[in-house]
């Protein structure tokens, strides 16, 4: 799945120009810059470019919030995307985190079934959390634009 340079809109493969910025697709462009060149079949820059601020969006919630600002990833839709999904996943995380604080504290009431029922929450809402974090970011780092349920489709309207 290749991605506009200039808008980040989403293209299928072989096509030459954005379907709606009408920029030049890589493939075109590098045809006709590259064509007595014989590393231009390499993957252009700007796209591994792209793909790593995409993933350095989800080392913490700092860059994801800089990338909205920082003026040539703000106008990347594949940046964009990453970035709001970073911040929706913090954001759905902490619900998660407090929400299982509040069920531990409850459970902490039962005697013994009570708190091993706690901890057996809290790992799976850790390791959970730790996992969704890292295929994001693994997703992005490869050039997709992968949504995770439900805060997915809220970066993408967003992005």
């Amino acid at each position: 799945m290749a991605f506009c340079n200039s808008c980040g809109t989403e293209m299928d493969a072989g096509v030459k120009f954005c379907p709606k910025c009408g920029q030049a697709s890589d493939a075109a462009s590098g045809a006709a810059a590259g064509a007595g060149n014989p590393s231009s079949g390499s993957v252009p820059a700007a796209t591994s470019n792209d793909n790593v601020m995409g993933a350095v969006a989800y080392l913490t919630i700092i860059p994801a919030i800089l990338f909205l600002v920082i003026e040539p990833y703000s106008k990347n839709r594949f940046v964009r995307f990453h970035a709001f999904q970073m911040i929706f996943l913090c954001l759905a995380m902490f619900a998660i985190w407090i929400a299982e604080f509040i069920i531990g504290m409850v459970l902490a009431f039962v005697p013994v079934a009570g708190p091993i029922l706690g901890f057996v929450m809290g790992l799976v809402v850790f390791f959970g959390s730790i996992a969704a974090w890292a295929f994001a970011a693994y997703k992005a780092y490869q050039g997709e634009k992968y949504k995770l349920p439900m805060i997915g489709d809220l970066a993408e309207q967003q992005a």
